[in-house]
């Protein structure tokens, strides 16, 4: 959807663009379109084209409102008049528009050939419609199945069987989608792969805890706050430090001025280096209403930090292993969250115990062999698209199984 803020979806994309241009595949990132930065947050890996569809920053937009000419009369119509084609009940619908519409259109009609794959049910249902059946399309949901309007899973359950594939983040998701789908449609677990950590560890004596992601609601961070509130009265030399940007930061500070916590809780920000904010802390806590698989929580034990999370219907349970790396507390049980958290911030010994442990989280996400595995799928999709390929598609699928073969070689 845009490529160019950060976000789990985001990093992930990324990084698995970045692993198959590294194998030899001609590999872009095509974002719908772009908000507000005019270059993209994250660095376009080697190999890798971004290509922006559809420009919505403040000047671009100004400029169309001012212009006199057809061209941008027209535009500035089209991108002030609500979408046609992206569902409605996706929850970032208001960020499409008619204007959107025409570029994804017109980017779908141009696309012959190749492997299609879309992030987010709005794009999935589009790229079902209306993508060349001789495109390979995969559909990914980087969130869960049960986090979405009971009207958008009826949409899902209507077009997705056009994909070729559809992705999950966890088994638990993968099986729920079979259990949605007819068997003819092809489902696959992927988790996200972690990103490069350069070595950063944490000495786990620094009386810090950290939290991290968009400042919205979905995050949780309205209901950490007062939490945090009677830890920091009992521990009044520990930091509470929440890494991230979005649209809930004026009302989060407020939160924050209003229950009196300002000298010991602040909003840090956004971070490029987020993995060295980690590692300067000794706990790491998630409150999320809603997860998918999060990679800042895996980017947080990797570094060794023991995390506390409350459980989503996905994400914390398959990532924390209870009582061994950190602990998962049940939604909405902030008494238990605050106790876990006051547990291992009065406990250095354990801390430790469970950061040693947290670090071999990683080892089950590592970012090249979740590639070679998308690799091998990938081919699998190819060749099955049988006697309709052209030799383009032969020629692909060759690629594809000849990389996998020299990997299996090794």
């Amino acid at each position: 959807m845009n490529a160019y803020t950060v976000g789990g979806t985001v990093t992930t994309t990324f990084m698995m663009a970045g692993e198959l241009a590294k194998r030899g595949h001609d590999v872009e990132i095509i974002s719908v379109y772009r908000l507000r930065a005019p270059k993209p947050a994250l660095a376009v890996p080697p190999g890798v084209q971004l290509r922006c569809l559809t420009d919505l920053t403040k000047a671009t937009k100004q400029r169309l409102a001012a212009g006199r000419d057809p061209v941008s009369r027209l535009r500035h119509f089209l991108v002030s008049r609500p979408s046609k084609l992206i569902s409605s009940n996706d929850y970032r619908y208001e960020n499409f528009s008619l204007l959107t519409d025409v570029n994804l259109l017109r980017f779908l009609l141009s696309v012959k050939e190749g492997i299609l794959i879309s992030t987010r049910p709005g794009l999935n249902l589009l790229v079902a419609r209306l993508a060349p059946t001789q495109v390979v399309r995969v559909g990914q949901d980087h969130v869960n199945l049960t986090s979405y309007l009971r009207a958008l899973r009826a949409q899902m359950q209507m077009f997705y069987p056009r994909l070729d594939m559809v992705s999950a983040l966890t088994p638990a998701t993968a099986r729920k989608y079979r259990k949605m789908l007819p068997k003819k449609v092809r489902v696959e677990a992927f988790p996200n792969a972690v990103p490069e950590l350069n070595g950063a560890r944490s000495k786990l004596d620094a009386k810090v805890v950290i939290a991290a992601g968009r400042l919205t609601r979905q995050k949780g961070f309205d209901l950490l706050l007062p939490a945090w509130r009677e830890l920091a009265q009992r521990y009044p030399d520990w930091k509470l430090e929440i890494f991230g940007d979005g649209r809930e930061r004026e009302n989060l500070q407020a939160q924050i001025d209003e229950l009196g916590i300002g000298s010991s809780a602040r909003l840090a920000g956004y971070s490029s280096e987020l993995h060295e904010e980690l590692a300067r802390a000794s706990l790491y806590v998630m409150s999320s209403r809603e997860e998918g698989f999060p990679m800042v929580l895996i980017e947080a034990m990797g570094v060794g930090l023991p995390a506390v999370s409350v459980d989503c219907d996905t994400g914390p349970r398959d990532i924390i292993t209870d009582g061994v790396d950190g602990y998962v507390v049940p939604q909405g049980d902030w008494p238990a969250l605050i106790a876990r958290m006051g547990e291992l911030m009065d406990d250095p010994a354990k801390r430790r115990s469970f950061g040693a442990a947290a670090q071999h989280v990683t080892d089950r996400y590592e970012a090249a062999a979740i590639a070679e595995r998308w690799e091998t799928v990938l081919a699998e999709l190819v060749a099955e698209k049988g006697p309709r390929r052209s030799s383009v598609w032969r020629r692909i699928a060759a690629e594809l199984r000849d990389a996998v073969r020299r990997r299996l070689d090794r």
